[in-house]
């Protein structure tokens, strides 16, 4: 079938985009990064279970997530001053090329018996330094790529590769995790950043950013992904908006929560179920199936309130989390988190709508800024909490704990609410 056949295939919005020759080059290499994190989702961790020493599996695991994520979160802050002004593509390649190198390491430390634990968290830290501004960088190289006309049909097939890796990655890797060690997985992570890396330097000149005398006009600058300015200023007049504050300290709370779940969840499939990487990857895959189905079912939300909806959905994955610690069937808690995903899907959807409709225009770039900045450290620290917390209570429990937790959470958040609803239909006596 020629490329115009396989076009004609596309719904309609789509067609254009491939007749961009940057663009047909530039979604595949995408595809594969994605692929690759989604596979590094169960490798990361079952890696750091198989290298643990006895006793310290989970202390490890909650590292290595944490390293992970945690670092990307530090270099979006600490680099804006320097990084800020780089093209797009250059950011793009930097990131992609780190993260090649440091771990396509691992796989080659593992094979020559030399991967201990620290050694492998330090690997995990390095290749995620740059990742937020890597993240950053693919959507403004998008930007430059495209017309204003098609580039939201673009980030909606870039946004739905990477939530298609969330389904197949996982399934993928503990298919793989039984053939061959999960160090391999991590290398062919490491390979897909090296094919996108190598893909962002065939664009053409005024796409990758580089035309031999440095960066042109059009890509004199990348949008950060964080705003250091920005936030600042977000941050002042969310103090000015309570009713903002508490979404950012809802959705904080709420990634801070899922973080142990996040550790508990191999040592679950290991230490109580006495299983392997296929279920692990079966309970992702599961959940990132029950998430693209909820986020899409977000529109269909949009007609009720959005503050009991977002509560709901807040409680809803809390839970979808204590049946785990009920001793419930395998067969059981695989539902749970299928519905955990569907329940969670919507959530980030409708916290971006709380915060579009409650901020003036003119603020909302500062205000989101501030969002991010404060965001960015929830989910890494709960992970990195996750460890010790396992270590202590034991996997189960912990995903029980998490659960409990977030439906409290919840209920705290809906009693806040009513209190303020009431102040303010309360008049002053002053």
């Amino acid at each position: 079938m020629t490329r115009v056949q396989t076009t004609r295939l596309l719904p309609r919005p789509y067609r254009p985009l491939f007749a961009h020759a940057d663009f047909r080059r530039l979604l595949p290499a995408l595809a594969a990064s994605d692929l690759g994190d989604g596979m590094s989702v169960v490798a990361v961790a079952w890696l750091a279970i198989e290298i643990a020493p006895p006793g310290r599996s989970g202390m490890l695991l909650g590292a290595a997530l944490a390293a992970y994520a945690l670092p990307g979160a530090a270099g979006a802050l600490l680099f804006g001053r320097w990084l800020r002004r780089l093209p797009a593509g250059r950011l793009l390649v930097a990131d992609s090329r780190i993260r090649a190198v440091l771990l396509g390491c691992v796989p080659l430390a593992w094979a020559a018996g030399v991967l201990h634990p620290v050694l492998y968290v330090a690997l995990l830290a390095g290749s995620s330094v740059l990742h937020a501004w890597g993240s950053a960088g693919r959507y403004s190289l998008i930007a430059q790529i495209l017309p204003p006309d098609q580039r939201l049909a673009a980030n909606a097939l870039v946004s739905s590769s990477g939530s298609a890796s969330i389904v197949v990655g996982p399934a993928l890797a503990g298919f793989l995790a039984a053939v061959i060690s999960p160090a391999w997985l991590i290398g062919l992570d490491a390979l897909s950043f090296a094919v996108l890396a190598a893909q962002v330097g065939r664009l053409r000149g005024a796409a990758a950013g580089q035309d031999g005398k440095g960066a042109t006009a059009a890509t004199a600058a990348t949008a950060a992904p964080v705003d250091a300015d920005g936030s600042a200023a977000g941050l002042r007049l969310l103090r000015k908006q309570p009713e903002l504050l508490g979404v950012l300290a809802l959705t904080w709370f709420f990634n801070f929560l899922y973080g142990p779940a996040e550790v508990a969840l191999p040592l679950h499939v290991t230490d109580d179920l006495h299983a392997g990487a296929g279920l692990l990857g079966l309970y992702w895959t599961l959940f990132g199936a029950g998430a693209v189905l909820g986020g899409l079912a977000a529109g269909a939300l949009r007609r009720f309130p959005l503050w009991p909806v977002t509560l709901g959905i807040v409680a809803g994955w809390g839970l979808a989390l204590v049946p785990f610690g009920l001793g419930a069937p395998a067969a059981v808690t695989l539902v749970c988190f299928a519905l955990g995903g569907l329940i969670y899907g919507p959530f980030t959807a409708l916290s971006y709508t709380l915060f579009q409709e409650r901020t003036p225009a003119a603020s909302l770039t500062t205000v989101l800024a501030a969002r991010s900045a404060a965001l960015l450290t929830a989910g890494p620290v709960g992970t990195a909490l996750g460890g010790p917390l396992v270590a202590l209570l034991g996997p189960r429990q912990v995903l029980a704990a998490s659960g409990i937790a977030t439906v409290a959470l919840a209920v705290i958040g809906a009693a806040v609410r009513v209190r303020g609803l009431r102040r303010v239909r309360t008049p002053s006596l002053l």
